[in-house]
């Protein structure tokens, strides 16, 4: 069993920034990859940034070049750092960990990311 507990969020301006975290047990976080997926109303899940056990990390390509995903190891957390927000990045974004970046079977809770034009 492992828990992995979100924060941040919250409303912005197209333009603004926003940092997500999320702190995960310690049995979740040195062995999996950890990562942020988000899903907007009426539309399908979808995988944001993910970083794996090794710190490599890898982004949508709708996302790169604005969002950075960084751990923090004292703190067994991952950190997700969304600059130049758009509104088609509003949804509620999860983070998720597992073996497979693509494949998480460990889920935090949702927090609302909400971006006006």
């Amino acid at each position: 069993q492992g828990q992995l507990v979100a924060s941040g969020g919250g409303s912005v301006q197209a333009g603004g920034s926003l940092r997500l975290s999320c702190a995960a047990s310690e049995n979740i976080y040195g062995d999996y990859c950890m990562g942020w997926f988000r899903q907007a109303t009426g539309k399908e899940r979808e995988g944001v940034a993910f970083i794996d056990n090794v710190s490599r990390t890898t982004y949508a390509d709708s996302v790169k070049g604005r969002f950075t995903i960084s751990k923090d190891n004292a703190k067994n957390t991952v950190h997700l750092q969304m600059n130049s927000l758009k509104p088609e990045d509003t949804a509620m974004y999860y983070c998720a960990a597992g073996p497979q970046c693509a494949s998480p079977d460990h889920w935090g809770q949702g927090t609302q990311v909400t971006v006006s034009s």
